[in-house]
């Protein structure tokens, strides 16, 4: 069986139209061009892309953070339905907390769909805990969102649950014949 390998990259401007597209596909075009372009050019933002190997026009997934003062912001998350169920989120969590441990950020916080199961599974995996909720937070169906926070990021212990993260994200990749670098380009 052959192993793919995996990489997470910056969102570039050649990389729009695909990242419009897989907003389109998971949120039903939550964030424009200009906004994508704003977050890019915001030196608070940090917007990881999973690009499918071997097609450069597809997308498997996307994830942004903001930092704001000592807060890592989980703004979107996002894996292609196609490719749902793989462990590629983990994977974009994976390099979002690692983003914000290297900016030496404290914490990290989003919100959730109260109905997201499985997001709510993935950002507990991650140490993410249930602080509050927003009632009719999303506009579209006037559902609620769960608040949820993870503390520690800046803890001397934290790098070493990093590595724990990366193993167990990897174990979870290759059992779809996938494997990922650990490290993506920030410049």
């Amino acid at each position: 069986m052959t192993t793919i390998s995996l990489q997470l990259q910056l969102l570039t401007e050649d990389d729009l139209p695909q990242v419009l597209e897989l907003d389109q596909a998971c949120f039903g075009g939550l964030w424009s061009k200009d906004g994508y372009l704003r977050e890019m050019a915001s030196p608070n933002s940090t917007l990881l892309i999973l690009p499918l190997p071997n097609d450069g026009d597809r997308l498997m997934g996307l994830g942004c953070l903001w930092s704001i003062v000592e807060e890592a912001h989980v703004t979107i998350m996002a894996v292609h339905p196609d490719f749902q169920g793989q462990g590629l989120g983990q994977l974009i969590l994976l390099g979002l907390l690692r983003d914000a441990w290297l900016r030496g950020l404290e914490r990290a916080t989003l919100e959730v769909r109260e109905s997201n199961t499985a997001a709510i599974a993935l950002y507990e995996k991650f140490g993410f805990q249930v602080a509050g909720k927003r009632k009719g937070y999303y506009q579209t169906t006037g559902e609620d969102a769960l608040i949820m926070w993870r503390k520690g990021i800046n803890e001397q212990k934290f790098p070493e649950q990093l590595n724990k993260w990366e193993k167990m994200v990897g174990d979870r990749l290759r059992q779809n014949s996938w494997r990922f670098q650990s490290e993506y380009n920030r410049e």
